[in-house]
């Protein structure tokens, strides 16, 4: 029933697209129409601007000066357009000049001039259809006056075949279905038809006529034509005061044809579309009962303490998403029994090496200074002084009692790490500590600034010139910002990136970071002081690489007046 629905709906839809497309079409078909007129009045009018045409208005221009201007511009004007069949000029006293081809007869060609009577001249229309043999001509007259006055010089007759209105016609029509009839003129002359049978004159009457000058009419009616059913669609309209008329016949078996082949189509994708279900519901029941089954199957597995589940495949869709949840649910409770296994055995293991390193450091630091004191005896100052700067750093990075610390010990835990390294180096490095003296108390977490300061010695300086500056300048006004700077290698815009990308996860710790480094201070300033804290990086290898650590303080901090 709904394929029957289907059908007549269609059809009645077919059949007003079919009729509305051709009514466009003949609009389109219309305005070619009116241009090809327009060059061929254009044509007509063309010697006006031709050279001689002053001489040519005069009466006392000489006969054989005339006679050569008109024989000119007749024969040019019928070399203009291949479809030009005859030229033919009278002038105002009878005289008659013409261009054809040979094969056209001087008797015959007498059959389609219009007379040389000037006195018929004013009914003679702009255009009209005349008969050539079986060949019909669309003629196109024009009288030539001397403007702007009023003298008659002659009268202009052009006739031209069919050939360019029939190649813009078959653009309009399928001309193995459908028929198209162009007529011309108020008494409806027949201009161009693609039937080889002649349509009789009561095949368009007053409703297929425009109503005057200036308005354009388009409708349809249905009709037969040689014994078919169709629907006649016609547009009309006027070029100047030419009317203008063309009508397609379309017949029903044309629409009736698309209604069933639009039937046909859709009865097989119906069908094709019932084969797809039956197969698609087939393939989803499969697919559907056979991961459920594998998922049973690796829980009885779980039950009986197996972990080992062998994976499965890359389905994307929920089960998919089930099975790879479970699997990594089994994985993860496998690493769990695991890690507990191997932490028993850790704390077994630590409990042993604990008993084996338990060493005072007050050993290390009394080892250190008796070495110090050696050092002394034997007159080595510089060696006795590099060795108590090395007890200074053991002992406070050693100390695990403070988290924070003010920044002045950092400050002079930073100068006796530089000391020690600009004595490594020897003269390929120096260094700089500026402070202002109201940060010295602010209160910061321990061990922020040695591991900068040695990035930028391993990464900037060794691993640049071989010699290069470290500085360290710290203000606070009203904010505390430390700036440390070397003119080592530097860092690529990517590199800097990256670590800005790192820093935003605020991961504080990551296996990839390989222990404490510039990261791990940037993440410990965040944990200690949240938004209050904010950093840059900047780099110019070779030039200046620079980072600026930011902390705005609590206003409770106290300040100290002590020199760094």
């Amino acid at each position: 029933m709904s394929n029957i629905i289907s059908y007549r709906s269609s059809y009645q839809s077919l059949q007003n697209q079919v009729i509305e497309l051709n009514r466009g079409t003949l609009l389109i078909g219309m305005e070619n129409m009116k241009k090809y007129l327009q060059e061929l009045n254009l044509l007509s009018v063309s010697w006006y601007s031709e050279e001689g045409m002053d001489a040519f208005s005069r009466k006392n221009t000489d006969v054989y000066e005339r006679f050569t201007f008109i024989q000119r511009n007749l024969s040019e004007l019928y070399s203009r357009r291949h479809e030009i069949k005859i030229v033919n000029f009278y002038g105002a006293d009878a005289e008659q000049q013409y261009e054809t081809d040979d094969s056209i007869s001087y008797d015959a060609l007498g059959t389609v001039l219009p007379s040389a009577d000037t006195r018929q001249w004013d009914r003679l229309p702009g255009y009209e259809v005349r008969q050539l043999g079986n060949e019909r001509l669309l003629a196109v007259h024009k009288k030539l006056i001397d403007y702007p006055k009023s003298t008659l010089l002659g009268l202009l007759s052009i006739y031209v075949s069919i050939d360019e209105i029939e190649s813009l016609n078959q653009l309009l029509f399928d001309p193995s279905l459908e028929t198209m009839f162009m007529y011309i003129n108020t008494d409806n002359q027949l201009l161009y038809t693609s039937s080889a049978s002649l349509p009789s004159q009561t095949l368009i009457g007053e409703k297929a006529v425009a109503a005057d000058n200036h308005t354009a009419k388009q409708s349809y009616w249905f009709g037969e034509w040689e014994g078919e059913q169709g629907v006649y669609v016609y547009a009309s309209d006027h070029y100047l005061n030419l009317p203008l008329t063309i009508i397609k016949f379309i017949p029903s078996t044309v629409m009736n044809e698309s209604a069933r082949q639009t039937l046909s189509r859709s009865i097989a994708i119906q069908l094709a579309a019932l084969a797809c279900i039956v197969i698609l519901a087939f393939v989803l029941s499969y697919s559907t009962i056979v991961p459920i089954k594998r998922l049973v199957r690796s829980i009885s597995y779980v039950e009986l303490g197996i972990f080992d589940i062998a994976p499965t495949g890359t389905r994307q869709d929920e089960l998919g998403i089930l099975e790879r949840r479970f699997e990594l649910m089994v994985h993860n409770l496998k690493r769990l029994i695991i890690n507990e296994y191997h932490q028993k055995l850790e704390v077994s293991t630590a409990r042993i090496k604990m008993l084996q390193a338990q060493i005072n450091p007050h050993f290390l630091y009394n080892a250190l200074q008796s070495i110090s004191t050696e050092a002394m005896r034997h007159q080595a100052e510089e060696v006795s002084d590099r060795i108590t700067e090395l007890g200074f750093i053991l002992r406070y990075s050693m100390d695990m009692t403070k988290e924070t610390v003010p920044l002045e010990q950092e400050l002079n835990h930073i100068g006796h790490y530089l000391s020690l390294q600009e004595n490594r180096f020897r003269k390929k490095l120096t260094y700089q500590i500026s402070c202002d003296p109201a940060a010295l108390s602010a209160i910061v977490p321990k061990m922020i600034l040695q591991p900068i300061v040695e990035n930028s010695i391993i990464h900037g300086i060794e691993d640049g010139t071989g010699k290069g500056r470290i500085e360290v300048d710290i203000t606070r006004d009203p904010r505390l910002v430390i700036s440390i700077s070397d003119n080592g290698k530097g860092m690529k815009p990517e590199e800097i990136e990256s670590m800005k990308a790192r820093y935003a996860k605020h991961k504080v710790l990551e296996q990839d970071e390989g222990g404490i480094g510039l990261m791990n201070v940037l993440q410990r300033l965040w944990l200690q002081f949240g938004e209050d804290f904010q950093w840059d990086l900047t780099s110019l290898p070779y030039e200046k690489t620079q980072i600026r650590l930011m902390i705005h303080l609590k206003e409770e901090e106290g300040h100290e007046s002590i020199d760094c």
